[in-house]
């Protein structure tokens, strides 16, 4: 017995250092040098541990049949949108430049033509988007990254379910593992069987079905397009303002979001993008359907152009376009992220542009509802205080969801990207980038709306909080670089 105990021992010391030196050489390849450093600490300090759960966790690859079919996407959206002639973009000397770059990493063009509604109330946007499922008359595309079929979100569903039921082309997408989480999933399906409407959850994380990824790789998109003409994106997810959850009805704790209707040539854009997500889980193309609807011009509509990014692509398109136009911003930033926990190149750029003097804001929640990303985001601030960021708290228990910035008059981005590492490595996510003071007078009103209720934190007040607050700041600061 002694002797096997010490053969098992020596396998186990054996095993440590192997663990060791292969993560020294494997983990840094084709990864940011901050996230390999943190497995590298997590392996180094509990190997066989830290491995397994590196194993779990630590590969951002969605699986070849899946890969191969967004690439088939993207090839099919480029080969259509060469065909476009660029539209003149006018704005500052920058945003030229800015166009090209969306254009080369997400195929999609520039478009002028549109018209955009900005929708801060909740109820508001649901109501909204009932209405316009209610009058379609061809086709409803709806993905979003939660969905609950609840006593908010039950008009819409009864809208989609009487559309279906009257001939119209209905298709649902859903994050599984996003709205697994919320209660009564299952009876969601089951409520979604009985009906005529096409369904189908995103990235599932199913093994007895031979369906696995990282189950942390998630698709965070929210779209609903309704017979190719009319859009809604933005923040929200489709559920009660609570989640359904006791403990958030308890507190009083409501999401906050912003969310834009677009009627014009973008719409065509987002609904390749649902397109793109629909081939991808079904196989089903939807090249014919969408290129037979010609979306309205309007004269006086403004311009916008739809960035896709994710896991599917190598190149963060997201954090490029937040950064470039950060780096380009002249007098005033505003920003609005419910979770701010950004890597080197985002930070740099927000520090970079304070300290040059370009005035900026951010939104934050006052507390949390996530503890890791919450202490993780936390950790920033002191940072961002001392570059002379100003801090606004949305006033709790409200959760300040929304997620856009705006930079100086010129241009306005929303969608649903948080400004965090896993909006930019983990998640599918879609933006949408609007040009022109008019759009940004209208994001500003929004803006101030968010700084009315807010109390700013000051660097005194910062610098006074607790040792322990500090110490589990800057540990989930560790954790969330664990891409």
């Amino acid at each position: 017995m002694s002797e096997l105990l010490v053969v098992l021992g020596a396998a186990v010391v054996v095993a440590d250092y192997v663990v060791k030196i292969l993560a020294l050489g494997v983990l840094p390849g084709n990864r940011k040098p901050s996230s390999a450093m943190a497995w590298l600490i997590l392996i180094l300090i509990v190997p066989l541990a830290g491995f397994a759960v590196f194993l779990l966790f630590g590969r951002t690859s969605l699986g070849r049949g899946r890969l191969a079919r967004q690439k088939e996407a993207d090839r099919a959206i480029s080969s259509a949108t060469d065909k476009l002639t660029p539209e003149p973009v006018e704005g500052p000397t920058y945003l030229a430049s800015v166009v090209h770059l969306n254009r080369n990493l997400g195929s999609l063009p520039l478009q002028t033509g549109n018209r955009v509604d900005l929708i801060p109330g909740y109820h508001d946007s649901i109501i909204a988007m009932t209405a316009e499922v209610a009058a379609a008359m061809e086709s409803v595309e709806v993905e979003f990254y939660i969905a609950a079929w609840d006593e908010v979100t039950g008009p819409f569903f009864e809208a989609l379910t009487a559309a279906a039921a009257r001939g119209v082309k209905v298709r649902l997408l859903f994050d599984h593992m996003g709205s697994r989480s919320i209660p009564g999933f299952a009876d969601f399906q089951k409520r979604l069987d009985a009906t005529a409407i096409e369904w189908r959850p995103m990235l599932p994380v199913r093994p007895l079905k031979k369906q696995f990824q990282r189950p942390d790789l998630r698709n965070h998109r929210k779209i609903l397009v309704v017979d190719g003409r009319t859009a809604f994106m933005g923040s929200q997810n489709l559920v009660e303002p609570g989640y359904n959850k006791p403990k958030n009805h308890d507190a009083g704790r409501e999401w906050v979001e912003l969310v834009a209707r677009v009627d014009g040539p973008t719409v065509r854009a987002l609904r390749a993008v649902f397109a793109k997500d629909w081939f991808t889980e079904t196989g089903e193309r939807m090249d014919e359907e969408i290129t037979a609807v010609v979306p309205t011009h309007h004269s006086d509509g403004v311009a916008a152009q739809v960035l896709p990014s994710g896991p599917g692509y190598s190149t963060e398109n997201n954090l490029r376009l937040f950064t470039t136009l950060i780096y380009s911003a002249r007098a005033r930033i505003s920003l609005t992220s419910p979770y701010f926990v950004p890597d080197e190149p985002l930070l740099y750029a927000v520090t970079t542009a304070a300290r040059r003097g370009v005035e900026i804001e951010l939104f934050v929640s006052e507390e949390g509802d996530q503890f890791m990303v919450s202490h993780a985001q936390c950790s920033y601030y002191h940072a961002l205080l001392e570059a002379g960021v100003r801090i606004h708290l949305y006033p709790a228990p409200a959760v300040l969801h929304s997620k856009h910035f705006t930079i100086d008059d010129d241009v306005a981005v929303i969608g649903s990207s948080n400004m965090d590492m896993r909006s930019f490595a983990l998640n599918h996510e879609v933006s949408m980038m609007l040009t022109g003071s008019d759009i940004v007078a209208r994001f500003r009103k929004v803006e101030d709306d968010y700084r009315a209720l807010s109390r700013e934190l000051t660097a005194e007040e910062w610098s006074r909080r607790p040792f322990v607050q500090r110490y589990l700041d800057n540990t989930m600061r560790l954790t969330a670089a664990l891409q």
